[in-house]
């Protein structure tokens, strides 16, 4: 499961994840295919120099397309606390955004034919601020996220509207 951040007192943790596994699919498919290509290509080159070059390539191809991915989608943790939605990303310089539920004002979600047969699709969260619109791409059970989230929220909204002292 995702790491969780650091919470404050009183809240607590509704759905801590990270991107579906489709994310590094491709990223997946890459490294296979560097990795016969270059297999391939040292069994065809006699020279020493010229399998130094192919494999220097084929880690240059490696690095771009299947490991700094990997890295991204390892990094990047979705939390929905009590309180707050946080996100994280990053792996040597880290970015985090956070937005209180209460400002929240629609959550909804997006699955294409692919996301449906895999069992994920983008959460798309409205909010108060100038942002406006944040998309989380790629969230596992997206469909149940959707409808925690909600539940959250109408808790949330109906007891801030609520007067105890009448």
């Amino acid at each position: 499961m995702a790491h969780t951040p650091k919470l404050t007192d009183g809240e607590t943790v509704i759905v801590d994840t990270r991107t579906h596994w489709k994310a590094i699919l491709w990223p997946a498919i890459v490294l296979i295919v560097t990795l016969a290509a270059a297999t391939y290509l040292t069994t065809l080159v006699g020279n020493k120099y010229a399998r130094w070059v192919v494999w220097i390539i084929a880690v240059g191809v490696l690095v771009v397309w299947s490991v700094k991915p990997f890295l991204e989608w390892l990094t990047a943790t979705y939390t929905i606390t009590t309180k707050r939605l946080i996100t994280r990303e990053g792996l040597i310089a880290r970015r985090g955004h956070d937005i209180p539920l209460l400002r929240i004002s629609d959550v909804a979600y997006d699955m294409g034919p692919i996301d449906r047969m895999l069992g994920c699709g983008t959460l798309v969260i409205s909010d108060a601020s100038t942002h406006g619109q944040v998309e989380l791409h790629d969230i596992p059970d997206v469909e149940q996220v959707q409808h925690q989230l909600m539940d959250l929220l109408g808790g949330l909204h109906s007891d801030s509207g609520r007067n105890d002292d009448a």
